[in-house]
């Protein structure tokens, strides 16, 4: 059997696109004939490129797989496999109702590769930039466990947590956001279009004008004759930050370690990442892998580099005998109640019970936080806003004033 794309017309001449296995191009027209669409053009899929960096540039160029698609496609296998469905017939599935065409040709791929009798682990290994080590480890774990669409289901539960926290977070943050934006907007609009038109008036009167008007008619001239020098700046220091806090290890490693003793944001950039930390380990060890590799695995989730390094240490030291809490606790970066749970869960065998009460607990914290400092940003702004524009007003009624005592 081959994959072969195609476009084809149905019964009311809309176009339609997709893959379809067959033993030849005749086999393939045929079939599509007898779903009631007529071939307009069938070509045999691309083979898959024999390099998984290969594949993972190609989607990265190509086109974006959300991981809301990822988290609804694991969601969806999951639920084929537990009601009978053997995996082939549910790809099948699948392919028939996915929209987006990249993952429209990897899970006919997957497909392909499962018809060849290779695993599923091993098939999805070939696409890292869809299916990171986190995914493909609990896939491998289900696989082995004979427990495969359990795995799927908490991967689908644990994807969509993250979203759900990321989500409110995001929300939170919008309406100040917009507020900003638009104050900007608003005050940019008045210094280079409002206040040259009222302050030309000045420029006739031979009055010496007051320090607070000169600064502002010099500011008004400055962002009305250079503003896309201010654009430019703006942009090519947003390029340099990203540059210097991704692109370099020794910027990295300042920017996190700024994300964690920042005032206020850094207590919920922290209770971010322990809440990370500990709902991927515990999902992880749920799905049966083991804990140097689940950690190894979190090292990279909990996206900080002190952190990281803080759980690589632990690693070792579990390796060599030593319980997680011990390590944890004398890194000086996890809570006392973090690992005072954790030490329990050893203690009691309910570690994974544990992580997940703590991820829980900190998530909840994290979005507490994030709504009171969200619920302070939005009076602050108010207030600088409004004496922004007070000073515009009062800069420009300040010489009408002095002008009205003059005349009387």
């Amino acid at each position: 059997m081959s994959v072969f794309e195609y476009v084809a017309l149905d019964s009311k001449g809309r176009e339609r696109k997709g893959f379809i296995d067959a033993p030849g191009v005749v086999a393939a027209r045929q079939a599509l004939r007898e779903g009631g669409n007529y071939p307009v053009e069938i070509r045999q899929a691309k083979e898959k490129k024999s390099s998984a960096l290969s594949s993972a540039l190609e989607i990265g160029f190509l086109q974006k797989i959300s991981a809301k698609e990822i988290s609804i496609f694991t969601r969806q296998l999951s639920t084929l496999l537990g009601a009978g469905i053997p995996l082939v017939p549910s790809f099948t599935v699948l392919l028939a109702q996915t929209r987006n065409p990249l993952l429209q040709k990897i899970l006919a791929q997957i497909r392909a590769d499962l018809n060849e009798g290779k695993s599923l682990t091993a098939s999805m290994e070939n696409f890292p930039r869809v299916f990171p080590p986190f995914y493909i480890n609990m896939v491998k774990a289900g696989e082995a466990s004979g427990t495969i669409n359990l795995v799927l289901e908490r991967l689908a539960d644990f994807s969509e947590g993250q979203q759900e926290l990321v989500s409110k977070i995001r929300s939170a943050l919008a309406y100040p956001l917009i507020m900003l934006l638009v104050g900007s907007m608003v005050i940019l609009l008045l210094m280079t279009f409002v206040v040259p038109k009222i302050t030309g008036i000045f420029a006739d009167m031979e009055q010496t004008l007051p320090m607070i008007t000169i600064i502002l008619i010099a500011v008004s001239n400055f962002l009305k004759t250079f503003w896309w020098l201010i654009l430019l700046i703006i942009f090519s220091g947003i390029a340099a930050f990203k540059y210097f806090t991704t692109g370099t290890q020794a910027g990295r490693g300042l920017w996190d370690s700024f994300r964690l003793k920042a005032p206020v944001w850094g207590s919920v950039n922290m209770k971010i990442a322990i809440a990370r930390f500990s709902r991927t380990l515990a999902t992880l060890l749920q799905s049966g892998v083991p804990l140097l590799s689940a950690m190894e695995i979190v090292r990279h989730v909990v996206n900080n580099v002190y952190i990281g390094e803080a759980i690589t240490r632990a690693a070792r030291e579990v390796e060599e005998g030593q319980s997680l809490a011990t390590p944890l606790a004398a890194s000086g970066l996890f809570p006392p109640m973090v690992t005072e749970m954790i030490a329990i869960g050893e203690q009691t065998g309910s570690l994974e019970k544990m992580l997940n009460r703590i991820a829980v607990s900190y998530e909840t914290e994290a979005q507490s936080d994030v709504m009171v400092m969200t619920s302070l940003l939005e009076p602050i702004m108010i207030l600088l806003m409004g004496l922004i524009v007070g000073f515009i007003v009062f800069s420009i009624l300040l010489p009408i004033f002095e002008m009205n005592q003059l005349v009387r």
